[in-house]
């Protein structure tokens, strides 16, 4: 079995590229034509060819890439190309680009030309500038070959920053890159029309509702001057903050501008709805998520698209501008998601990993033995904060028990636990809130000394010194490295300084680095939910021994299985996501799964 890097040259236009189109819309498109590829065999020379869709067919399948594994920088986009336009489904996939998001996260960048100069094995060329507006045949002789030697050298580039990158670097992730790859080049999951569309029509109807309710044109409320103005006529002053952008005083009409939604409780219902029905009609998440799952729909089946490592902590996201880890517990578009023909889905969702694992990291054994033992750690909880036995506890006392459970682990302070409580219509007053969370802090005083130790991890990592970080054995601070996690690779935090406001580190977003706060708390709350993705990830693999794994959200794993196996194979999910990692055998965990033809219906 060889490694065989491979890259595709595509022809693009000012309207037609990736940079205006997403990857699917891009290479399902009828304007879609490969120029040529290039092809390394392991360490051999890269061959180029050029040629129509059938002749470059064959070319591809004399390399008999369903037996090998197929390198590639953005593999994602080779793989579809390899997958959507010549039916050919490499037996594995590798990936520099998820690599170098793993290894470095936003210290050096994902670009080939980035990571080729950072690791020193050449540079990458500009050829490609030259070909926009160009079909294959536009080309002569002479500049076809540059194209193909500067394709070439971008496959000698990738296989050369592989060898150097794949040194160390764990091969578990490296199967979970593979897995992740083909949820999106060899898509299995359907997508339903008919609720696409009622959804989409709700959507607007709902709009015109709330427009209708409200008494104004849209133009009336999407506009800031005129809903000011609106604002004004019943004799409400608008809201207004300064704009981080410009320095300067603007109107505050976000959805997450406190005076303004604070407007939602005014006396007046006039101001009520007017307010509602901005902050729905300005909303258009649904509306563009539902036509963009249209547009997939009439081109094929649902890529997946995800995004390995897309947080520092190691965690998926969402890619190619569908972001299905965001989809609320509740939607519809859920529904619009459906298993082949003959097939389930199965979708189950690790239970209160990351609480779990805290308690665990922490050592506070007797939260630890409540875990293993089932019992209900929210009404122990809850019994600790009111002073009475377990079995008096009421549903509503419980519900203040699992929302301190949940939210109170990484240092939340009372204000802030006061607010949580409000989102879910529970209102409590400040001095209330303080009480909670310091019987939080005094029962599981080990948390408490966590996020101690985890200062101490950020003195240590600032001094580029080791310190040990929780439980013994687990994690490792290696100084300016970052945090060693049990699957060797790291938890990092570039250009660690202190401020007069405490530690911060660069986070980038977009083009932009932005410094970031760290303290005890919020590095414990990093370490669990890196620790709870090693474990899911670890869960996945053994379960896609046996399904097809097509998705997964966040601590939840979906997969694929025959109709006529749903039951055992529920259970042998329920067993997958139940077992305990070598580094963690004494850390409880449990699962709910449920299946059902759509993904709605899990």
């Amino acid at each position: 079995m060889n490694i065989i890097t491979i890259d595709f040259e595509t022809y693009y236009d000012k309207d037609y590229s990736l940079s205006k189109m997403t990857t699917e819309e891009y290479i399902r498109d009828e304007r879609f034509e490969v120029i040529g590829v290039s092809v390394k065999v392991a360490d051999a020379e890269p061959v180029w060819f050029s040629g129509g869709t059938e002749e470059s067919h064959q070319f591809l399948k004399s390399f008999s890439l369903e037996k090998h594994l197929v390198l590639a920088h953005n593999a994602m986009f080779d793989g579809a190309i390899l997958s959507w336009v010549y039916g050919i489904k490499p037996k594995a996939f590798l990936d520099t680009l998820c690599m170098g998001r793993a290894l470095h996260g936003t210290e050096v960048g994902g670009s080939l030309a980035v990571l080729a100069s950072h690791y020193g094995v050449g540079k990458k060329g500009d050829e490609v500038v030259h070909a926009l507006g160009k079909h294959r045949l536009d080309f002569d002789p002479v500049d076809l070959d540059r194209y193909g030697a500067y394709c070439s050298n971008d496959v000698a580039l990738t296989y050369d920053l592989f060898r150097l990158m794949s040194e160390g670097f764990p091969w578990s992730e490296l199967k979970l890159i593979d897995i992740t790859l083909k949820m999106f080049t060899d898509p299995v999951l359907l997508l339903d029309r008919h609720v696409l569309l009622n959804i989409l029509d709700s959507a607007k109807k709902a709009k015109a509702s709330l427009l209708e309710a409200a008494g104004y044109s849209r133009e009336d409320l999407m506009s800031n001057d005129r809903l000011a103005n609106v604002l004004r006529e019943h004799a409400v002053n608008p809201p207004t903050k300064i704009s981080p952008t410009t320095g300067k005083e603007t109107y505050a009409f976000a959805k997450n501008d406190e005076e303004f939604l604070e407007l939602q409780e005014h006396p007046s219902i006039a101001i009520q709805t007017i307010v509602t029905a901005r902050l729905g009609v300005k909303s258009t998440l649904t509306e563009t998520r539902t036509e963009r799952l249209l547009g997939i729909a009439s081109r094929g089946k649902l890529p997946v698209p995800l995004r390995y490592y897309a947080a520092h902590t190691g965690r998926w996201g969402g890619d190619d501008k569908l972001n299905l880890q965001n989809l609320p517990r509740g939607s519809t578009l859920k529904h619009a998601i459906m298993a082949p023909p003959g097939y389930v889905i199965i979708d189950s969702d690790s239970s209160q990993i990351e609480a779990r694992t805290l308690a665990w990291l922490a050592e506070q054994n007797d939260l630890v033995s409540a875990f293993e033992k089932g019992e209900d750690v929210y009404s122990i909880m809850a019994s600790a904060i009111y002073s009475k036995p377990v079995e008096d506890i009421t549903k509503d006392e419980r519900f203040v028990g699992k929302t301190t459970i949940l939210g109170s682990g990484y240092g939340m302070g009372a204000a802030k636990f006061q607010k949580q409580l409000q989102n879910f219509s529970v209102a409590i007053e400040l001095n209330e809130a303080k009480r909670i969370i310091d019987t939080y802090r005094t029962t599981y005083d080990c948390i408490s000394n966590l996020w101690n130790q985890a200062n101490r991890a950020l003195d240590a990592m600032y001094a580029d010194m080791s310190e040990q970080l929780g439980r013994v054995g687990v994690l490792q601070v290696e100084g300016r490295k970052g945090i060693r996690l049990p699957n060797g690779l790291y938890l990092k935090y570039p250009n660690l300084r202190k401020t007069n406001d405490g530690y911060v580190y660069d986070t980038k977003k977009g083009k932009a680095m932005i410094p970031t706060k760290i303290y005890g708390g919020k590095l414990v709350e990093n370490v669990c939910q890196a620790l709870a993705r090693i474990i899911i990830g670890e869960q996945m693999l053994i379960i896609a021994k046996k399904y097809r794994v097509v998705m997964t959200v966040h601590d939840a794993i979906a997969c694929v299985v025959p109709k006529s196996e749903a039951e055992t194979a529920k259970e042998f999910v329920e067993i997958c996501m139940r077992l305990r990692p070598d580094w963690a055998l004494d850390l409880p965990l449990n699962c709910e799964a449920g299946y059902g033809v759509t993904y709605g219906s899990c």
